[in-house]
C-alpha cells in the first residue's frame, strides 16, 4: 500500500507539472495570437489611411470630405509616424489642394489635417516645408473667403504650422500680420473694407495670441504692431464675449512680453533735437500709464458684470473668473497657475504665455489632445511635460481604445482564435486525466505485477498528448519511475 501510496504522489506531481507546462504553451500562444491581432490592427489602420489618401484623389467632393474625415480621426487618436514618413509630402499637397479648390467645408478639414501633420512631425524640415507650402494658398484663402467657419479654421492651421514651422521671428511675424491684415486691411483704390464677424476677431485675436508667446519683446517689429494695445482695449467694450475675453488674455500676455513701446503709436514730433526726443518719451510713458488705467478700470468692469436680460450664466462665469485672473495680474503680477490631469500625471501652466498655448491647442486637438499630450514628444517639450511612461514587459502591450475593441470584444478574429485555443487545451487535458483514471490506475490498484505489460501501452497512448502539449518533461519523469519499479 504504501509503494502503491507513493506511486500516486508521483502520478498526481506530474500532473500538475503537465498541466503547468499545457498552461504556459496555452500563454505563449496566447500571446503569439495577441500580438499577431496587434500587428492586424496596424496594418488595417495604415490600409485605411492609404484608401482615404487615395480617395482624395477623388472628384466627387463629398468622397474627399470622407476621406479627410478618416484621416483627422487617425491622426488625432494615434501618431502616425510610419504612414508620415511614407507620404508626408503626397498627403500634404493633396490637403493643400482641398484648400485651393474645395468647398468650405473641404478646406476646413483639410487644414485641421495639416495641423495635425505639423504637430505629427514635430520641429525640424518637415515642418518648416509645411509652413512654407501653406502659407500662400491660407493667405490667398483668407482674402477670398466669407465663410467664418472657414477663416476660423484657417487661421488656426496657419497658426499651428507657424507655431511648430518657424526657424526665426521673421518668419513668425509674417503669418501674424496675415492675421491681422483681416481686421486692417490695407485698402486700395478697388478694395472695399468688410466688417469682420465677432467668430473671425475672436479666431484672429485668439491665433495672433498664439504666436505672440512664441516672440522675445525685443525683437518685434514696433511698426507692425502700433496701436495694438488701443485696439484690444476697445473690443473689451464690445457685447461678444468670446471677444472681449480673448482681447483680454491678449492684453494680459502684451504685458507679460514686456516692450510696451512697441505696441502703441507714439507722439511725432521733430526727430533732429534732444530735447523733443526726451519730451516725446516722456508724453509716451505717459500714455502707456493712462492707457493701462483705462484697461484696469474696463477689466475690473468685466469680472463684476452683472448678467443681463438673456445671458447664458456658464459664459458669464467664464467671463468673471477670466477677467478676475487678468485683473490680479495688472494689479500684482501674479500670473494664474493652472493644473489638470493627464492620466495620471499633472500638467502644470504658470504664466500666461503656457496658459495661451494650452487652451489653443486643446481646442485645436479636440478628442486627441490627451492621446497627443501622453504621446508627442514636440509637446512634452512645448510643456515641459515628461509623463510617466510604463515599461511593459513582453507578454503586455498598451492598447489604445480603439485596439481593444478590435481584438478584446467578444465576436473578434483574435479573441475566437484564442478561445478555440484555450478549448484545445482544456480538452487534451481532460482526455489525459481521463485516461490515467480509466486505465492505468485500476491496473496498478488490482494487480501491480501487470504493471509491465501495460505500461508500454499506456505509453504509447500518451505519447500523442504529450507532441500536442510539447511535455517532454513529463515523458522522462515517467521513463525514470518504471526502473525505479
Amino acid at each position: 500500500m504504501g509503494k502503491r501510496n507513493s506511486q500516486r504522489k508521483k502520478v498526481s506531481l506530474l500532473d500538475s507539472d503537465d498541466d503547468d507546462s499545457a498552461s504556459s504553451s496555452s500563454t505563449s500562444r496566447s500571446d503569439l495570437v495577441l500580438a499577431q491581432g496587434i500587428e492586424d490592427v496596424q496594418l488595417d489602420k495604415e490600409s485605411s489611411l492609404d484608401q482615404a489618401l487615395d480617395a482624395l484623389y477623388e472628384k466627387r467632393g463629398t468622397t474627399r470630405e470622407r476621406a479627410l474625415s478618416s484621416i483627422i480621426e487617425a491622426f488625432s487618436s494615434n501618431l502616425q509616424h510610419l504612414f508620415v514618413e511614407k507620404k508626408f509630402a503626397t498627403l500634404l499637397h493633396q490637403c493643400l489642394n482641398s484648400i485651393k479648390r474645395g468647398s468650405a467645408k473641404e478646406a476646413s478639414l483639410a487644414c485641421h489635417a495639416i495641423g495635425l501633420l505639423a504637430l505629427t512631425v514635430g520641429h525640424g524640415d518637415n515642418a518648416h516645408e509645411i509652413l512654407e507650402e501653406s502659407v500662400p494658398p491660407i493667405s490667398q484663402a483668407l482674402k477670398s473667403s466669407s465663410e467664418s467657419s472657414k477663416i476660423s479654421w484657417l487661421l488656426e492651421c496657419l497658426a499651428i504650422v507657424t507655431f511648430i514651422g518657424a526657424n526665426d521671428p521673421e518668419e513668425t511675424e509674417r503669418s501674424m500680420q496675415i492675421m491681422w491684415q483681416l481686421l486692417h486691411p490695407k485698402l486700395g483704390s478697388n478694395v472695399v473694407a468688410r466688417k469682420p464677424s465677432a467668430e473671425v476677431i475672436t479666431a484672429v485675436v485668439s491665433a495672433w495670441s498664439f504666436l505672440l508667446t512664441t516672440m522675445d519683446g525685443w525683437k518685434l517689429n514696433p511698426k507692425n504692431w502700433q496701436g495694438s494695445i488701443s485696439y484690444f482695449s476697445s473690443l473689451l467694450d464690445k457685447d461678444d464675449r468670446s471677444v472681449r475675453i480673448a482681447a483680454g488674455e491678449a492684453l494680459a500676455l502684451i504685458f507679460e512680453v514686456g516692450s510696451l513701446e512697441k505696441f502703441f503709436i507714439e507722439p511725432k514730433g521733430p526727430s533732429d533735437s534732444s530735447i523733443h526726443e526726451e519730451n516725446i518719451h516722456r508724453e509716451g510713458f505717459t500714455h502707456i500709464q493712462g492707457l493701462k488705467g483705462k484697461i484696469l478700470n474696463q477689466v475690473r468692469n468685466l469680472s463684476v458684470e452683472a448678467g443681463g436680460k438673456g445671458s447664458v450664466k456658464k459664459d458669464l462665469n467664464s467671463q468673471r473668473n477670466s477677467f478676475r485672473d487678468i485683473l490680479e495680474f495688472l494689479e500684482g503680477g501674479y500670473c494664474p497657475e493652472t493644473s489638470m490631469k493627464i492620466g495620471g500625471d499633472s500638467l502644470n501652466t504658470s504664466t500666461w504665455s503656457q496658459l495661451i498655448q494650452l487652451n489653443f491647442l486643446k481646442h485645436f486637438l479636440r478628442g486627441g489632445f490627451v492621446k497627443h499630450m501622453q504621446e508627442n514628444e514636440f509637446l512634452h517639450e512645448v510643456f515641459g511635460f515628461t509623463p510617466k511612461r510604463k515599461h511593459l514587459s513582453g507578454s503586455e502591450h498598451h492598447l489604445s481604445s480603439g485596439e481593444k475593441r478590435m481584438y478584446k470584444s467578444p465576436n473578434s478574429v483574435v479573441n475566437k482564435a484564442r478561445t478555440q485555443l484555450l478549448n484545445k487545451q482544456r480538452m487534451l487535458s481532460q482526455g489525459r486525466k481521463r485516461l490515467w483514471a480509466m486505465d492505468i490506475m485500476p491496473v496498478l490498484a488490482e494487480k501491480p505485477c501487470q504493471w509491465m505489460r501495460v505500461e508500454t501501452q499506456a505509453i504509447m497512448q500518451l505519447v500523442w498528448v504529450m507532441k500536442s502539449c510539447r511535455c517532454n518533461l513529463w515523458l522522462n519523469s515517467r521513463c525514470k519511475l518504471k526502473a525505479e519499479s
